[in-house]
């Protein structure tokens, strides 16, 4: 839906334009070493030294890798980026230097087809001898997303040609030649569909299908690839095969496990795959571990992987607040997953998860600025513990600008730019409108127009303007039992189904009134403690809004919460960076201060509750006012 939707205003209209303005130049300046102040990248540094040594037969001078080994991804996700955004803002000088950037590629990758320049550049004679680590199938597998995005948007096809290139030696090596492995970090299955889509070729369908189907079956795999090489990039041990979804074959499995990242990406294939085959066994299995996720091992802000060990999935209903990892890019993974299994069945329940991370974690990852970035997104921020203590390493209270792993900051870009596809699609002659967000949707049988102000307004008008279409509406699972609309229809499983003509007008009506949440017993960080929320987004406390105190606060269970918009401005602290995100919901919520009768005291029994209110902000909005308190799950009597 890229091309036949345009933004006008709201949230995710912010967002992608945020992407075009400063986001994709910031981040074209970094992947090319030109901002300062921020960890190197050399990540386009590395294909320029592939491609001088694949012309001069030498390396260059200062011409070695330099990076994590999946380094060239940072850049395929960059150009997907920078793709999409054309759509968006159409920029002859970006698109002249995308050109210009695949040429470089070009030149680095060899003449086989192989492409990875840590190969190229530091290890030629040890290439797929380690799927376990080396990312090699992972980062032709962004590079494909890439390419069918440069070509969508723009008709380039020069990178399409290259991963074709890249895709049929790959065919040619592990399908006809029937060369053992796959991949350690899944990414290329769900990629192969998407180049499969793009060139109607069927071999990368089939080789999508065939790293599905191998996987886990040979359990031995890797330790037998491993007892070949003297070589490793980090243990160089197979280890948990839970940990790369190698356990089982895919079929098989049960649960949600291992590395959230990999996970996510694998059973998004998996989905993708099952609703053009129609395979059962394969369809079962997607909805199982879907479940797994959403039912046991997802945080109410849409974080998953709560673990910082293996950046993994850890047991179910183990979610800690201060201690939760739940990457960025996990929860861009479960997005991903959501919509292909919108394509398996059609249920209100896959929308819901997309825009609770799309409306949540996804965005907290991103400054508000588009300059500064979280991999960790914690519901719980403890100045001088967060990011301190040992165990609390990993939990950033702070963005920085830029990260040695730097997977997440091009990612979100690549997700928010192209958000149109989440927010519209079209199955079997029905329209869908999965995610509510102003703008325009222009297609062969209909044009409509969207007003809304969500997720910041309680109303969506859509008018026909032209044509005709079976429109099918998500409704939120938090608005099901109170929702009204203007048009006569039916709801089934989330979505209410409408027949729109040109020159009707259908309003919808939410229920945004502010809601505790509770969570499962099963969940034991969040025992006596409740959530808010306002429609999709989940609400938290700062200290910056509440004298630096958070932890001390008690929330009334049985008082009002009092429901405001207002813009950062009139909320405070927020700086230029907040000043088009206009009024956002905010909440006023009283309950007691705990007040011990001796403050140096580490443990008392002599203690006073003060009433007190406090104010909740959007949990995306956390961070952009420097080192605060911050929680989400607050308690409640």
């Amino acid at each position: 839906m890229l091309k036949s939707f345009r933004f006008t205003d709201g949230f995710l209209a912010r967002q992608a334009r945020l992407v075009c303005d400063t986001v994709v130049p910031y981040q074209e300046k970094v992947i090319n070493d030109e901002v300062g102040d921020c960890a190197p990248s050399h990540a386009v540094a590395n294909f320029k030294n592939a491609a001088y040594l694949n012309k001069n037969g030498v390396m260059a001078e200062n011409g070695e890798f330099y990076g994590q080994v999946f380094q060239d991804s940072d850049v395929a996700k960059w150009i997907e980026a920078a793709a999409y955004s054309l759509q968006i803002k159409p920029d002859v000088c970006l698109e002249k230097r995308l050109d210009e950037l695949c040429d470089v590629i070009a030149d680095a990758q060899e003449e086989d087809g192989y492409l990875q320049t840590y190969f190229t550049l530091k290890r030629p004679t040890e290439k797929f001898k380690n799927l376990l680590e080396a990312h090699e199938l992972y980062c032709s597998g962004h590079m494909m997303e890439a390419a069918v995005a440069l070509y969508d948007v723009t008709g380039n096809d020069k990178l399409l040609r290259i991963m074709q290139k890249n895709a049929d030696m790959l065919y040619q090596r592990f399908v006809t030649e029937g060369a053992e492995g796959y991949p350690g970090h899944p990414e290329i299955e769900l990629a192969l569909m998407r180049l499969w889509r793009a060139t109607g070729d069927e071999r990368y369908k089939e080789l999508a299908e065939h790293f599905i189907n191998v996987r886990g079956v040979d359990a031995e795999f890797y330790d037998r690839e491993s007892e070949k090489r003297n070589w490793k990039i980090w243990s160089g041990k197979t280890g948990d095969l839970k940990y790369r979804q190698a356990h089982l074959p895919v079929r098989e499995q049960q649960d949600a496990v291992g590395h959230a990242v990999r996970a996510v990406y694998l059973y998004t294939a998996m989905a993708d795959i099952a609703a053009v085959t129609k395979e059962e066994k394969l369809t079962e299995a997607c909805f199982r571990l879907f479940d797994s996720i959403v039912k046991r091992q997802m945080h109410i802000t849409g974080g998953i992987g709560s673990s910082r060990i293996g950046e993994a999935f850890s047991v179910d209903y183990d979610l800690p607040n201060d201690t939760a990892y739940c990457e960025t890019c996990a929860s861009i993974a479960l997005v991903f997953f959501a919509s292909k299994m919108l394509k398996l069945k059609r249920s209100g329940s896959f929308a819901d998860v997309m825009e609770r991370a799309i409306f949540n974690t996804v965005p907290a990852g991103m400054e508000l600025d588009g300059k500064k970035f979280f991999y960790v997104n914690p519901l719980e921020a403890i100045p001088g513990v967060s990011n301190v203590a040992p165990v609390y390493i990993h939990a950033r209270p702070v963005r920085p600008g830029w990260f040695g792993c730097a997977c997440c900051p091009p990612n979100a870009a690549r997700l928010f730019a192209s958000s149109a596809n989440y927010i519209w699609d079209t199955e079997d002659g029905v329209l869908y409108s999965n995610i509510f967000a102003a703008g325009e949707l222009a297609l062969d049988n209909v044009c409509i127009s969207v007003k809304t102000d969500y997720p910041f307004g309680d109303t969506v008008t859509y008018t026909v303007k032209e044509g005709s279409a079976r429109l099918g509406i998500h409704i939120p699972e938090f608005t099901l039992q109170n929702f009204s609309i203007s048009a006569k229809g039916e709801l089934a499983d989330g979505y209410y189904y409408v027949d729109a003509r040109a020159g009707d007008v259908i309003t919808l009506k939410l229920d945004m009134s502010p809601r505790i949440n509770r969570t499962s017993i099963k969940v034991a960080s969040n025992s006596g403690k409740a959530a808010i929320t306002v429609g999709p987004l989940v609400l938290c406390a700062e200290g910056a809004d509440n004298d630096g105190e958070v932890f001390g606060f008690t929330l009334d269970g049985e008082a009002e919460l009092l429901l405001e918009k207002k813009t950062p401005a009139e909320i405070g602290g927020f700086g230029n960076a907040a000043n088009d995100l206009g009024k956002v919901y905010t909440v006023l919520a009283d309950g007691y201060e705990l007040v011990s009768c001796d403050p140096e005291a580490l443990y008392f029994n002599e203690y006073r509750e003060e009433k007190r209110r406090i104010r909740l902000i959007p949990y995306f909005m956390w961070a952009n006012r420097g080192l605060n308190q911050m929680r989400v799950w607050i308690p409640v009597k």
